[in-house]
C-alpha cells in the first residue's frame, strides 16, 4: 500500500503513445472515500490512521465519522454537561474529546464520560446524591474528604443500628443493558507520612448478616441481591443488578438501594464512595477490582 508505480508510456491501439503519471500514492485517495473508510474503524484507530499523512489527518477530522461514534443521544449529553452550546460552532471530533473527559453536573454530584474506545455512556454518582439514614446526625455519619474519591470526599459510617442508603437518577441512556455497582470500603481512608493507610478500628458488624441490594426502573424492571461485605481496606464493587434500554425515547428513572436494617446488632466502619453506572459488558473488570 502506498508504492509507486513508474510508468513514462504506453501504446494506443493505432500504435501511438501516451503519457501516464509517473507515479501514485496514498495521497491521491480522495479524502471522502478515506473518510468513509474509517467510519468501520474504532475512535483510537482512527486517530492512528490519522498520522499516516496530510491527507488521512484532515479525512479523520471529517464530521460524518465521528458523528457515527457518538452515542445517539449525545445532543442531550452536550446540554447537560457542556450547557446550550451551539453545536455547529464546534466539529463532532471536539464533541467525542469533551465527552471523553469527565463531566460532572447536578452541582457536581454525577459524573459522565464516554468510554474513549467504544463511545458507550459510563456514569457515576457520588454519595452526596443519596439519601442516607441519619446523615445528618455527626454520632453516626461524616462526609470525610479524600483522595481515593473521584469526588474528593467519601460517606463514613462511624455505628449504627438501621443502616439504609437509597439512589435515584433520571437520565438519557442509549439503546443497551447496563449494570449498577456501588463502590464500598471497609475501614476509614487516610495518609500518614505520605503514605496510604486504612483505620478498622471501627469495623464491625458486617459478618453477621449481607447486604441487601435493590434496583427498580419506571418501566417495570426489578433486582434483588444481598452480600457479605468484603476485603477490609479495600476498595470493592458490589452488583446492585442490571436494566436494559431497548427503546430510548427520553430519560430513565432507575431507583437503588444497599440496606443492612436488622437491628439486633449495630454496623461501623463503613465508607461509601458511590455508584458506578456502565455498559454491562464492562462489569466483569469492575468485580474484580
Amino acid at each position: 500500500m502506498g508504492a509507486g508505480v513508474s510508468t513514462t508510456a504506453a501504446e494506443n491501439d493505432d500504435g501511438g503513445t501516451f503519457s501516464l503519471p509517473s507515479e501514485t500514492c496514498l495521497d491521491d485517495i480522495p479524502e471522502n472515500c478515506i473518510s468513509s473508510l474509517m467510519m468501520s474503524f474504532d475512535p483510537q484507530e482512527i486517530c492512528t490512521l490519522a498520522r499516516v499523512n496530510k491527507a488521512f489527518h484532515r479525512a479523520s477530522s471529517a464530521d460524518f465519522v465521528w458523528e457515527s461514534k457518538l452515542p445517539p443521544n449525545y445532543k442531550s449529553l452536550v446540554n447537560k454537561v457542556l450547557g446550550q452550546q451551539n453545536l455547529g460552532s464546534i466539529t463532532k471530533k471536539e464533541i467525542y474529546a469533551k465527552l471523553c473527559q469527565p463531566n460532572f453536573f447536578d452541582g457536581g454530584t454525577k459524573e459522565v464520560w464516554l468510554h474513549r474506545c467504544s463511545g458507550q455512556v459510563c456514569l457515576f454518582m457520588s454519595s452526596k446524591s443519596f439519601k442516607i439514614t441519619g446523615i445528618d446526625d455527626r454520632r453516626y455519619w461524616n462526609y470525610i474528604p479524600t483522595e481515593e474519591s473521584r469526588f474528593k470526599s467519601v460517606a463514613y459510617l462511624q455505628q449504627m443500628w438501621w443502616v439504609e442508603v437509597i439512589g435515584e437518577l433520571e437520565f438519557e441512556f442509549p439503546k443497551g443493558n447496563y449494570s449498577i455497582f456501588f463502590r464500598l470500603q471497609l475501614g476509614k481512608p487516610s495518609k500518614r507520612l505520605g503514605r496510604r493507610v486504612c483505620n478498622l478500628n471501627q469495623v464491625h458488624g458486617w459478618e453477621i448478616k449481607p447486604v441487601r441490594f435493590q434496583l427498580s426502573t419506571l418501566d417495570g424492571q426489578r433486582s434483588l441481591s444481598q452480600s457479605y461485605l468484603r476485603g477490609p481496606g479495600e476498595w470493592a464493587h458490589y452488583h446492585v443488578g442490571d436494566f436494559v434500554i431497548e427503546k430510548p425515547n427520553g430519560p430513565t428513572n432507575i431507583k437503588f438501594s444497599l440496606a443492612q436494617i436488622d437491628c439486633t446488632h449495630t454496623k461501623g466502619g463503613l465508607c461509601i464512595d458511590g455508584v458506578v453506572i456502565c455498559p454491562t459488558e464492562f462489569s466483569e473488570r469492575l468485580k474484580q477490582i
